[in-house]
Protein backbone atom coordinates (compact mmCIF):
# COMPACT_ATOMS: atom_id res chain seq x y z
CA UNK A 1 0.00 0.00 0.00
CA UNK A 2 1.32 3.62 -1.18
CA UNK A 3 1.93 5.84 1.89
CA UNK A 4 1.71 9.46 1.19
CA UNK A 5 4.67 11.59 2.66
CA UNK A 6 3.58 13.67 5.17
CA UNK A 7 3.35 17.44 3.39
CA UNK A 8 6.67 19.87 4.39
CA UNK A 9 6.12 23.07 2.63
CA UNK A 10 3.00 24.27 4.28
CA UNK A 11 2.20 27.92 4.07
CA UNK A 12 3.53 28.10 8.06
CA UNK A 13 7.66 26.74 6.99
CA UNK A 14 7.63 28.82 4.16
CA UNK A 15 6.95 31.96 6.65
CA UNK A 16 8.70 30.93 9.17
CA UNK A 17 12.12 29.95 6.89
CA UNK A 18 11.26 33.75 5.01
CA UNK A 19 11.27 35.45 8.38
CA UNK A 20 14.71 33.57 9.26
CA UNK A 21 15.87 34.62 5.86
CA UNK A 22 15.43 38.58 6.78
CA UNK A 23 16.59 38.57 10.01
CA UNK A 24 19.88 36.63 9.01
CA UNK A 25 20.21 39.02 6.04
CA UNK A 26 19.77 41.91 8.65
CA UNK A 27 22.24 40.45 10.78
CA UNK A 28 25.00 40.10 8.01
CA UNK A 29 24.28 43.23 6.39
CA UNK A 30 25.14 45.10 9.28
CA UNK A 31 28.15 42.70 10.18
CA UNK A 32 30.02 44.10 6.94
CA UNK A 33 28.88 47.58 7.33
CA UNK A 34 28.76 48.68 10.71
CA UNK A 35 32.60 48.65 11.37
CA UNK A 36 32.90 51.57 8.54
CA UNK A 37 29.46 53.26 9.85
CA UNK A 38 31.83 53.15 13.78
CA UNK A 39 34.71 54.67 12.57
CA UNK A 40 33.36 57.42 9.41
CA UNK A 41 30.84 58.91 12.17
CA UNK A 42 32.13 58.54 15.82
CA UNK A 43 35.94 57.96 14.40
CA UNK A 44 36.13 55.07 16.18
CA UNK A 45 39.74 52.99 16.42
CA UNK A 46 40.20 49.54 14.70
CA UNK A 47 39.65 47.79 17.97
CA UNK A 48 36.71 49.83 18.96
CA UNK A 49 34.88 48.91 15.46
CA UNK A 50 35.50 45.39 15.85
CA UNK A 51 34.18 45.35 19.28
CA UNK A 52 31.33 46.72 17.70
CA UNK A 53 30.90 44.32 14.70
CA UNK A 54 31.45 41.23 17.42
CA UNK A 55 29.54 42.50 20.78
CA UNK A 56 26.39 42.04 18.78
CA UNK A 57 27.23 37.78 18.63
CA UNK A 58 27.69 38.59 22.72
CA UNK A 59 24.04 39.94 22.17
CA UNK A 60 22.71 36.91 20.20
CA UNK A 61 24.17 34.34 22.88
CA UNK A 62 22.71 36.08 25.98
CA UNK A 63 19.21 35.99 24.09
CA UNK A 64 19.40 32.97 23.14
CA UNK A 65 20.44 32.06 26.69
CA UNK A 66 17.57 33.48 28.53
CA UNK A 67 15.16 32.62 25.93
CA UNK A 68 15.69 29.26 26.06
CA UNK A 69 14.26 29.03 29.19
CA UNK A 70 11.18 31.90 28.78
CA UNK A 71 10.16 30.11 25.49
CA UNK A 72 7.49 27.63 26.85
CA UNK A 73 6.61 29.45 29.39
CA UNK A 74 5.57 32.62 27.24
CA UNK A 75 4.50 30.82 24.34
CA UNK A 76 6.45 29.82 21.20
CA UNK A 77 4.82 32.56 18.40
CA UNK A 78 4.26 35.41 21.19
CA UNK A 79 8.28 35.04 21.97
CA UNK A 80 8.85 35.55 17.86
CA UNK A 81 6.26 38.31 17.44
CA UNK A 82 8.08 40.51 20.89
CA UNK A 83 11.44 39.49 19.27
CA UNK A 84 10.21 40.86 15.89
CA UNK A 85 8.89 44.03 17.26
CA UNK A 86 12.03 44.32 19.64
CA UNK A 87 14.41 43.58 16.67
CA UNK A 88 12.32 46.40 14.95
CA UNK A 89 13.04 48.84 17.57
CA UNK A 90 15.96 48.63 18.03
CA UNK A 91 17.37 48.71 14.10
CA UNK A 92 15.36 52.02 14.48
CA UNK A 93 17.63 53.19 17.22
CA UNK A 94 20.41 53.29 14.75
CA UNK A 95 19.46 56.34 13.34
CA UNK A 96 19.83 57.94 16.87
CA UNK A 97 23.51 59.35 16.86
CA UNK A 98 24.38 59.81 19.72
CA UNK A 99 27.69 58.37 20.97
CA UNK A 100 29.84 55.68 20.62
CA UNK A 101 28.98 54.16 23.68
CA UNK A 102 25.31 54.06 22.70
CA UNK A 103 26.15 52.07 19.48
CA UNK A 104 27.55 49.71 21.57
CA UNK A 105 24.88 49.15 24.10
CA UNK A 106 22.11 49.40 20.82
CA UNK A 107 24.54 46.43 18.98
CA UNK A 108 23.97 44.47 21.98
CA UNK A 109 20.47 45.08 22.38
CA UNK A 110 20.00 44.26 18.36
CA UNK A 111 22.00 40.89 18.73
CA UNK A 112 19.53 39.92 22.10
CA UNK A 113 16.62 40.14 19.71
CA UNK A 114 17.80 38.69 17.12
CA UNK A 115 18.99 35.50 19.42
CA UNK A 116 15.23 35.78 20.96
CA UNK A 117 13.65 35.64 17.44
CA UNK A 118 15.88 33.62 15.61
CA UNK A 119 15.67 30.77 18.66
CA UNK A 120 11.88 31.26 18.48
CA UNK A 121 11.98 30.45 14.30
CA UNK A 122 13.95 27.50 14.95
CA UNK A 123 12.26 25.91 17.58
CA UNK A 124 8.49 27.03 15.85
CA UNK A 125 10.06 25.16 12.66
CA UNK A 126 11.22 21.97 14.45
CA UNK A 127 7.81 21.93 15.78
CA UNK A 128 6.22 22.17 12.39
CA UNK A 129 8.39 20.06 10.16
CA UNK A 130 7.08 15.83 10.22
CA UNK A 131 8.98 14.07 12.43
CA UNK A 132 9.88 11.36 9.22
CA UNK A 133 11.02 14.71 7.34
CA UNK A 134 12.87 16.43 9.84
CA UNK A 135 16.15 16.17 8.48
CA UNK A 136 15.47 17.24 4.97
CA UNK A 137 12.97 19.95 6.43
CA UNK A 138 15.74 21.78 8.76
CA UNK A 139 18.19 21.39 6.24
CA UNK A 140 15.76 23.50 3.52
CA UNK A 141 15.50 25.71 6.93
CA UNK A 142 18.84 26.63 7.39
CA UNK A 143 19.01 27.02 3.26
CA UNK A 144 17.35 30.49 4.54
CA UNK A 145 20.39 31.52 6.22
CA UNK A 146 22.85 29.86 3.74
CA UNK A 147 21.04 32.76 1.38
CA UNK A 148 20.68 35.54 3.52
CA UNK A 149 24.74 34.87 4.62
CA UNK A 150 25.59 35.27 1.21
CA UNK A 151 23.11 37.89 -0.06
CA UNK A 152 23.32 39.88 3.00
CA UNK A 153 27.08 41.13 2.79
CA UNK A 154 26.85 41.69 -1.13
CA UNK A 155 24.16 44.16 -0.49
CA UNK A 156 26.00 45.82 2.50
CA UNK A 157 29.04 46.18 0.90
CA UNK A 158 27.08 47.24 -2.45
CA UNK A 159 25.12 49.78 -0.37
CA UNK A 160 27.92 51.22 1.54
CA UNK A 161 29.40 51.77 -1.39
CA UNK A 162 26.75 53.72 -3.24
CA UNK A 163 24.28 54.92 -0.80
CA UNK A 164 24.13 56.57 2.55
CA UNK A 165 24.37 54.85 6.33
CA UNK A 166 20.71 55.94 6.94
CA UNK A 167 19.37 53.90 3.45
CA UNK A 168 21.05 50.97 4.72
CA UNK A 169 19.30 51.15 8.04
CA UNK A 170 16.18 52.29 6.44
CA UNK A 171 16.45 49.30 4.28
CA UNK A 172 17.10 46.17 7.58
CA UNK A 173 13.49 48.24 9.13
CA UNK A 174 11.90 47.47 5.63
CA UNK A 175 13.14 43.94 5.74
CA UNK A 176 12.32 43.74 9.88
CA UNK A 177 9.04 45.01 9.04
CA UNK A 178 8.41 42.16 6.55
CA UNK A 179 9.76 40.07 9.14
CA UNK A 180 6.88 40.59 11.50
CA UNK A 181 4.11 40.64 8.91
CA UNK A 182 5.06 37.13 8.38
CA UNK A 183 5.35 35.99 11.68
CA UNK A 184 1.91 37.71 12.49
CA UNK A 185 0.12 35.21 10.25
CA UNK A 186 1.87 32.31 10.97
CA UNK A 187 -0.39 29.99 12.91
CA UNK A 188 1.93 27.85 15.69
CA UNK A 189 -0.28 24.75 16.78
CA UNK A 190 -0.24 24.16 20.54
CA UNK A 191 2.26 22.13 22.01
CA UNK A 192 1.67 18.89 24.09
CA UNK A 193 2.87 19.17 27.43
CA UNK A 194 1.61 15.45 28.40
CA UNK A 195 5.68 14.85 28.41
CA UNK A 196 6.47 17.17 31.20
CA UNK A 197 7.33 15.94 34.49
CA UNK A 198 7.36 18.65 37.46
CA UNK A 199 10.57 20.11 37.91
CA UNK A 200 11.92 21.96 41.52
CA UNK A 201 12.47 25.79 41.38
CA UNK A 202 16.33 27.31 41.37
CA UNK A 203 19.23 27.65 39.23
CA UNK A 204 19.86 24.68 37.41
CA UNK A 205 22.01 23.67 34.16
CA UNK A 206 19.48 22.41 32.16
CA UNK A 207 17.00 25.66 32.90
CA UNK A 208 19.15 27.22 30.15
CA UNK A 209 20.43 24.34 27.95
CA UNK A 210 19.06 21.05 27.00
CA UNK A 211 21.35 18.51 28.72
CA UNK A 212 20.07 15.74 25.56
CA UNK A 213 21.42 18.00 23.15
CA UNK A 214 25.14 19.39 24.25
CA UNK A 215 27.26 16.32 22.64
CA UNK A 216 26.05 17.31 19.41
CA UNK A 217 26.32 21.27 20.23
CA UNK A 218 29.80 20.41 20.82
CA UNK A 219 30.07 18.73 17.76
CA UNK A 220 28.66 22.26 16.06
CA UNK A 221 31.17 24.17 18.47
CA UNK A 222 34.16 22.46 16.78
CA UNK A 223 33.24 22.68 13.22
CA UNK A 224 32.02 26.19 14.03
CA UNK A 225 35.64 27.23 14.92
CA UNK A 226 36.85 25.74 11.85
CA UNK A 227 34.60 28.15 9.61
CA UNK A 228 35.15 30.92 11.42
CA UNK A 229 38.97 31.04 10.39
CA UNK A 230 36.82 31.10 6.82
CA UNK A 231 34.58 34.08 7.56
CA UNK A 232 37.21 36.40 9.55
CA UNK A 233 40.62 35.90 7.97
CA UNK A 234 39.43 34.80 3.95
CA UNK A 235 40.48 37.90 2.63
CA UNK A 236 43.90 38.53 4.71
CA UNK A 237 44.59 35.01 3.46
CA UNK A 238 43.28 36.43 -0.78
CA UNK A 239 45.57 39.39 -0.28
CA UNK A 240 48.52 37.43 1.06
CA UNK A 241 48.48 34.51 -1.92
CA UNK A 242 47.23 37.42 -4.91
CA UNK A 243 43.67 36.13 -4.88
CA UNK A 244 41.95 38.95 -3.97
CA UNK A 245 39.63 39.38 -6.71
CA UNK A 246 38.35 35.41 -7.07
CA UNK A 247 38.03 36.20 -2.78
CA UNK A 248 34.99 37.95 -3.82
CA UNK A 249 33.16 34.96 -5.14
CA UNK A 250 34.25 32.44 -2.00
CA UNK A 251 31.07 32.83 -0.85
CA UNK A 252 28.85 32.71 -3.45
CA UNK A 253 30.43 29.33 -4.49
CA UNK A 254 30.40 28.03 -1.10
CA UNK A 255 26.64 28.92 -0.95
CA UNK A 256 26.14 27.20 -4.14
CA UNK A 257 27.68 24.39 -2.78
CA UNK A 258 25.60 23.96 0.29
CA UNK A 259 22.17 25.02 -1.97
CA UNK A 260 23.02 22.33 -3.97
CA UNK A 261 23.74 19.68 -1.38
CA UNK A 262 21.30 20.46 1.12
CA UNK A 263 17.49 19.01 -0.32
CA UNK A 264 20.05 15.44 -1.01
CA UNK A 265 21.43 15.43 2.45
CA UNK A 266 18.46 16.11 4.29
CA UNK A 267 16.54 13.04 2.70
CA UNK A 268 19.78 10.95 3.30
CA UNK A 269 19.70 11.84 7.00
CA UNK A 270 16.16 10.66 7.04
CA UNK A 271 16.31 7.29 5.33
CA UNK A 272 19.95 6.57 6.17
CA UNK A 273 20.31 7.93 9.46
CA UNK A 274 22.55 10.64 10.68
CA UNK A 275 26.27 9.32 10.29
CA UNK A 276 25.76 8.85 6.88
CA UNK A 277 25.70 12.33 6.23
CA UNK A 278 28.20 13.47 9.27
CA UNK A 279 31.21 11.74 8.42
CA UNK A 280 31.19 12.34 4.47
CA UNK A 281 30.48 16.04 5.79
CA UNK A 282 33.44 15.99 7.87
CA UNK A 283 35.71 14.96 5.53
CA UNK A 284 34.65 17.53 2.98
CA UNK A 285 35.45 19.67 5.24
CA UNK A 286 39.05 18.78 6.16
CA UNK A 287 39.81 18.16 2.77
CA UNK A 288 38.77 21.84 1.85
CA UNK A 289 40.67 23.46 4.63
CA UNK A 290 43.75 21.65 3.62
CA UNK A 291 43.14 22.28 -0.03
CA UNK A 292 42.59 26.02 0.83
CA UNK A 293 45.92 25.54 3.27
CA UNK A 294 47.63 25.00 -0.66
CA UNK A 295 45.65 27.18 -2.70
CA UNK A 296 48.00 28.92 -5.66
CA UNK A 297 45.85 29.61 -8.31
CA UNK A 298 41.67 31.11 -8.80
CA UNK A 299 40.29 26.65 -9.21
CA UNK A 300 41.81 25.55 -5.88
CA UNK A 301 40.74 28.31 -4.56
CA UNK A 302 37.11 27.92 -5.07
CA UNK A 303 37.39 24.32 -5.17
CA UNK A 304 38.17 24.57 -1.43
CA UNK A 305 34.60 27.15 -1.00
CA UNK A 306 32.66 24.03 -2.90
CA UNK A 307 34.31 21.31 -0.36
CA UNK A 308 33.92 23.39 2.64
CA UNK A 309 30.20 24.03 1.70
CA UNK A 310 29.61 20.39 1.31
CA UNK A 311 31.44 20.06 4.66
CA UNK A 312 30.28 22.72 7.30
CA UNK A 313 27.27 23.70 5.39
CA UNK A 314 25.59 20.01 5.71
CA UNK A 315 27.46 20.07 9.59
CA UNK A 316 25.58 22.56 10.97
CA UNK A 317 22.01 21.79 9.44
CA UNK A 318 22.43 17.93 10.44
CA UNK A 319 23.77 18.42 13.85
CA UNK A 320 20.42 21.07 14.22
CA UNK A 321 18.24 18.16 13.15
CA UNK A 322 19.82 15.88 15.89
CA UNK A 323 19.72 18.24 18.61
CA UNK A 324 15.86 18.37 17.84
CA UNK A 325 15.29 14.81 17.49
CA UNK A 326 16.95 13.64 20.42
CA UNK A 327 14.48 15.92 22.62
CA UNK A 328 10.89 15.90 23.76
CA UNK A 329 8.58 18.50 22.34
CA UNK A 330 8.48 20.88 24.83
CA UNK A 331 11.95 20.84 25.60
CA UNK A 332 12.72 21.72 21.69
CA UNK A 333 13.23 25.35 22.31
CA UNK A 334 16.12 24.99 25.07
CA UNK A 335 16.87 22.40 22.52
CA UNK A 336 17.21 25.12 19.53
CA UNK A 337 18.70 27.50 21.57
CA UNK A 338 21.38 25.38 22.62
CA UNK A 339 22.33 24.74 19.40
CA UNK A 340 22.80 28.26 18.31
CA UNK A 341 24.24 29.16 21.82
CA UNK A 342 27.27 26.57 20.73
CA UNK A 343 27.05 27.82 16.77
CA UNK A 344 27.01 31.30 17.87
CA UNK A 345 30.22 30.56 20.46
CA UNK A 346 31.96 29.19 17.72
CA UNK A 347 31.78 31.53 15.05
CA UNK A 348 32.09 34.74 17.59
CA UNK A 349 35.08 33.66 20.00
CA UNK A 350 36.75 31.43 17.03
CA UNK A 351 38.18 34.34 15.41
CA UNK A 352 39.49 35.94 18.93
CA UNK A 353 40.95 32.23 19.67
CA UNK A 354 42.72 31.58 16.29
CA UNK A 355 44.20 34.89 16.63
CA UNK A 356 46.61 33.95 18.66
CA UNK A 357 47.35 31.36 16.52
CA UNK A 358 48.21 33.04 13.18
CA UNK A 359 51.12 35.20 14.43
CA UNK A 360 52.81 32.01 15.50
CA UNK A 361 51.99 29.58 12.17
CA UNK A 362 50.75 32.32 9.35
CA UNK A 363 47.31 31.42 7.44
CA UNK A 364 48.33 28.69 5.13
CA UNK A 365 49.67 26.80 8.59
CA UNK A 366 46.25 27.74 10.27
CA UNK A 367 44.47 26.26 7.67
CA UNK A 368 46.11 22.94 7.82
CA UNK A 369 46.00 22.83 11.58
CA UNK A 370 41.83 23.20 11.23
CA UNK A 371 41.81 20.81 8.43
CA UNK A 372 43.39 17.96 10.85
CA UNK A 373 41.01 19.28 13.45
CA UNK A 374 38.17 18.88 11.36
CA UNK A 375 39.43 15.17 10.95
CA UNK A 376 40.04 14.73 14.54
CA UNK A 377 36.34 15.98 15.22
CA UNK A 378 35.07 12.58 13.39
CA UNK A 379 36.40 10.54 16.18
CA UNK A 380 34.78 13.60 18.70
CA UNK A 381 31.88 12.93 16.85
CA UNK A 382 31.40 8.39 17.03
CA UNK A 383 32.53 9.20 20.85
CA UNK A 384 29.50 11.40 21.58
CA UNK A 385 26.70 10.54 19.06
CA UNK A 386 28.01 8.31 16.28
CA UNK A 387 28.56 4.73 17.84
CA UNK A 388 24.78 5.31 19.29
CA UNK A 389 23.48 6.04 15.64
CA UNK A 390 24.71 3.20 14.83
CA UNK A 391 23.69 1.15 17.44
CA UNK A 392 19.84 2.14 17.04
CA UNK A 393 19.96 2.00 13.33
CA UNK A 394 21.41 -1.74 13.90
CA UNK A 395 18.58 -2.80 16.72
CA UNK A 396 15.95 -0.76 13.59
CA UNK A 397 16.87 -3.08 11.19
CA UNK A 398 16.90 -6.51 12.91
CA UNK A 399 13.39 -5.40 14.55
Amino acid sequence: MNQTKPKLWTKEFILISTVNFFLTLVFFLLIVTIAVYAVAEYGATTSQAGLVTGIAIIGTMTGRIIIGRLIENIGRKKTLVIGLILFVLTTLLYFVNLNLSFLLVNRFLHGMTLGMASTAAGTIVAQIIPMTRKGEGIGYFSMSSTLATAIGPFIGLYMSQHTSFDMIFTLCVVFGLVSLSFALFTKVPPVDYSSKTGQARGFKLSDFLEPKALPIALITLTSALCFSSILSFINFYAIEIDLVETASFFFVVYAIAVLLSRPFTGRLMDIKGANFVMYPAFVFLAAGLLLLSTASSSPSFLLSAILIGLGFGNLQSTTQAIAVKLTPTHRMGLATSTFFIFLDAGLGFGPYILGFIIPLTGFSSLYAILGFTALAATLLYYVLHGRKERAESTAASIS
